[in-house]
């Protein structure tokens, strides 16, 4: 979350609407310059899922597009990006080529009259991974208490089907009250993962009924049963803390594929 004190009022209210609105975007911020350039180091900006700039100022054209790529690679891998906006000669002289990394710098061409160089830090704001509570057992109950406590928003009984731009999990604790109804409702939403809370055997009878009801074994197979990681877990608060385990695994999985992924494209 961006401190709202290092923001400028307009600035502060975008990103607070963009999290309300559960939005990706990136902040940038200028940190160095050396030669002519429009903006000057501590000039800020917000940049949207698309690109572009939503808030703020960052200079002219010239750096629009690198700053465009850095923000959709930083959105898209969940790591920050340095980019140094400088002139061709300059970066030849450095042994490289536009869109060459060296040292965690990124290499963008500089092709304005003005010849500056324009060192840029932009931050990934992704919204916070969500878990979807199903159910009111105690263990619902404690998934309930850590989940703010590790950062990730809480949904009780409430699934929205439709896609959503960050990690998203559904835990079934419904122990007994609704369990068919529960898994149904998962399977038919679009979600990163679904942990049911019980034991094998009872998840094999519950499959078992879900596929009399018409659910195919490819989407039974998305749920994982028993929920959470094997550390001996006994008590609600010990099986909640195994089910967040899983959960940070998959939240951090997710965003080092998606790393990889760039790494592939820019490669």
């Amino acid at each position: 979350m961006i401190p709202a004190d290092l923001l400028s009022v307009d600035l502060a209210d975008t990103a607070a609407r963009l999290q309300s609105g559960q939005q990706p975007f990136a902040y940038a911020t200028i940190i160095r310059t050396a030669g002519t350039t429009a903006a000057k180091p501590g000039a800020k900006a917000l940049i949207d899922s698309e690109g572009a700039i939503v808030g703020g100022f960052l200079g002219g054209g010239c750096t629009r597009g690198a700053v465009k790529r850095a923000a959709l690679t930083a959105l898209e891998t969940g790591t920050p990006q340095l980019i140094s906006v400088t002139p061709e000669e300059e970066i030849t002289k450095k042994g490289l080529t536009p869109g060459a990394e060296a040292e965690g710098v990124t290499y963008a061409r500089n092709g304005c009259p003005s010849r500056g160089t324009i060192d840029i830090f932009i931050e990934p704001c992704l919204p916070a991974p969500e878990v979807v509570i199903m159910g009111a057992s105690p263990v619902a109950e404690a998934l309930a208490t850590l989940a703010p406590v590790m950062s990730w928003a809480v949904t009780r009984d409430d699934i929205d089907p439709t896609p959503q731009p960050r990690t998203r999990a559904i835990v079934i604790a419904t122990q007994g009250q609704g369990d068919l109804a529960a898994l149904t409702a998962a399977m038919a939403a679009e979600v990163d993962h679904i942990a049911f809370v019980g034991s094998s055997k009872k998840f094999a009878v519950l499959s078992e009924k879900l596929q009399k009801a018409g659910h195919s074994s490819e989407q039974i197979s998305r749920i994982t049963a028993p929920a959470g990681v094997k550390i001996g877990a006994v008590t609600p608060e010990e099986i909640a803390l195994s089910i967040f385990a899983q959960l940070i695994q998959l939240h951090r999985q997710t965003i080092g594929k998606s790393k990889n992924q760039a790494d592939v494209a820019d490669g």
